[in-house]
């Protein structure tokens, strides 16, 4: 069972999300074009030992939205999440969601630990000048209102078959979140303050994953992550699916947040 509940973020925006099971909190924060529908299930999973929090990020979904974004916005929207678990929380983030998990330890906010899941930071000089012109190419057809050209290129960038980019750009649940895929650019911009010294700056106990289906960049950027931060470690999870299933990490999490990520309540 689940309720569906609102927070208040620090800028008046209204921020929807849903609470599962009971225990200690988790919050999951998804990726681009992640609805709370694709982490459901694996809060359902975890619902048995955990109060666990799944939620629209804003400009997606029952979250609203101001006109000009800012990644501190969406560190805001974070902080009311944990309010709203109790004062403290540890955070799950998967792909650009856990780009903004670490930025809000970064920025302090009273997270009892954060586990980061396949994070896209660019690997390299030229990684980064291909995401700055992938962004601009996509900020260009959404302002142009190409939704689907928006969606279709940045599936593509992700090396989905083109068919299938193609097919899953004709989604109106998709097309309707397009405007915000500049936010996750936003999120993994670390242009100004590299992963590495934002990783450094978060001194709590952090879990780093990847999976065996994983593309090795990822993983190799997970080791680069894990070895930035105080208290991270790296962990492979075994996985037969290409993309992991919950019953694969649920006991992963299950553990670190029961055992690591206690926090004073701990």
């Amino acid at each position: 069972m689940s309720s569906s509940e609102h927070a208040v973020s620090a800028d008046g925006t209204s921020i929807g999300y849903e609470r599962f099971g009971g225990g200690r909190p988790l919050i999951l924060v998804g990726g681009a074009l992640r609805s709370p529908v694709a982490t459901r299930s694996l809060a359902e999973r975890l619902a048995g030992c955990l109060t666990v929090f799944v939620y629209d990020r804003r400009g997606r979904g029952g979250s609203g939205d101001t006109p000009q974004y800012a990644v501190d916005r969406e560190i805001e929207d974070l902080g009311a999440l944990i309010a709203e678990a109790g004062g403290t929380a540890a955070v799950y983030g998967h792909s650009s969601g856990a780009g903004l998990a670490l930025r809000a330890a970064a920025h302090g906010l009273p997270i009892t630990g954060i586990v980061l899941h396949d994070v896209p930071f660019a690997p390299d000089v030229s990684s980064r000048k291909e995401a700055l012109e992938l962004d601009d190419s996509i900020q260009a057809l959404v302002a142009e209102q190409r939704l689907e050209e928006a969606v279709e290129l940045f599936l593509a960038s992700m090396e989905l078959p083109t068919e299938v980019a193609r097919h899953l750009s004709q989604d109106p649940q998709l097309t309707t979140i397009a405007h915000t895929i500049p936010y996750d650019f936003a999120v993994l911009d670390d242009s100004d303050s590299s992963f590495e010294a934002l990783a450094a700056r978060v001194d709590l106990p952090a879990l780093v994953l990847s999976s065996t289906t994983s593309p090795e960049w990822t993983a190799s950027m997970g080791r680069r992550i894990a070895e930035a931060l105080p208290n991270g470690r790296h962990v492979l999870v075994e996985s037969k699916e290409p993309i992991i299933t919950p019953d694969e990490i649920a006991p992963v999490l299950e553990e670190f947040v029961t055992r690591d990520a206690v926090g004073s309540s701990g």
